[in-house]
């Protein structure tokens, strides 16, 4: 179809005036916030996408994934991917997925690798998530990977090989094909926000009232449970009374243990003791302070459980850690 000059004219003229109107608008300031640099638009671009495109440089081997996952993932994953209490199953569960209760693994669901190593890297290990380098992330998702049996011993985990990598599952998902749909408000019958009850986690770290024992269902239904427990290990009257007795040393160490320590200590994760657990605790304060920092600051294993060095928080410095300490034992005699 064919137009006049004037109408090409009038139109362009119109096009112009639209483009500078919102050429102004986005030129206008705001008065805070500033513009973010190559750097720090980087830290936050992170995703990795089902071709694999976003994994980065480097590499990790199923040998060395092994060693890394028996001291960083065992305690909560199992040896071989089996779970640990109600820690997820890594592993296994090979054709389950049309039985009543499947079992959902990374080897029995997950359809592509490439998530793999996008979650490793996001989230784990459960205390200091985003504090694996490359390399390491590469060795765990070789790790997993083989524990369940789709790559081989002499695997090695890059961009190039883990994009390449065909997970059984993968033809059972798809692309949905309905459209996207906008909901119109509701402004009926709204819940009264006075009765409304915010559950938050701890600070930020995935919720961990469900892994109490006995527990069946998400952790908020588990607070009367673990109001129990406390209750039994006399918890509740030494937080409420130690407030009063803290060296500086331990109201120092609040904050740290607040930030790095609570999501183990609070849960017994890993075998650590929980706060205010006397009993937990009583044998262990007998081996005296600094036996107890050694520990916390270089790591610990035996049968009693694991802690990692600083809790695997190692951009604490020793004295913090130190005070941590500190504030967990004398809240806790």
């Amino acid at each position: 179809m064919f137009r006049s000059a004037k109408s090409i004219l009038v139109a362009g003229l119109s096009l112009s005036l639209t483009l500078g109107t919102a050429g102004a608008i986005a030129s206008e300031k705001y008065g805070f916030g500033k513009t973010a640099t190559a750097e720090e638009i980087q830290g936050w671009d992170i995703d990795i996408r089902p071709d694999g495109m976003g994994l980065p440089g480097g590499e990790g081997s199923v040998a060395d994934g092994e060693a890394l996952y028996e001291q960083l993932c065992a305690t909560c994953h199992g040896l071989f991917g089996e779970g640990e209490g109600r820690w997820p199953v890594l592993a296994g569960g090979e054709d389950t997925l049309t039985e009543e209760r499947p079992v959902k693994t990374v080897g029995s669901y997950w359809p592509y690798a490439s998530t793999l190593y996008d979650y490793i890297r996001r989230a784990m290990p459960f205390t200091a998530p985003r504090s694996l380098s490359d390399e390491q992330t590469y060795q765990l998702s070789a790790y997993v990977l083989y524990l369940n049996e789709i790559v081989d011993e002499d695997f090695v985990a890059n961009k190039e090989t883990l994009a390449a990598v065909e997970m059984p599952n993968q033809e059972g998902f798809f692309v949905d094909p309905r459209p996207d749909v906008s909901n119109t408000r509701c402004m009926e019958n709204c819940a009264d926000p006075s009765k409304l009850q915010i559950v938050g986690t701890l600070q930020g770290i995935t919720p961990v009232g469900h892994f109490v024992e006995g527990a069946d269902a998400p952790a908020a239904s588990h607070h009367e449970q673990e109001q129990k427990e406390r209750q039994m290990h006399g918890e509740e009257s030494a937080e409420q009374g130690h407030q009063a007795a803290l060296s500086d040393s331990a109201v120092a160490g609040r904050d740290t243990y607040d930030n790095a320590c609570q999501a183990c200590h609070n849960s017994g994760i890993a075998g650590s003791p929980k706060f205010g657990d006397k009993s937990a605790w009583k044998d262990r304060i007998g081996q005296g302070m600094q036996v107890l920092v050694d520990h916390a600051i270089n790591g610990y294993s035996g049968d009693t459980g694991i802690m990692p060095p600083k809790g695997g928080r190692s951009d604490l410095s020793d004295k913090q850690v130190e005070q941590a300490v500190a504030y967990m034992v004398e809240s806790s005699q």
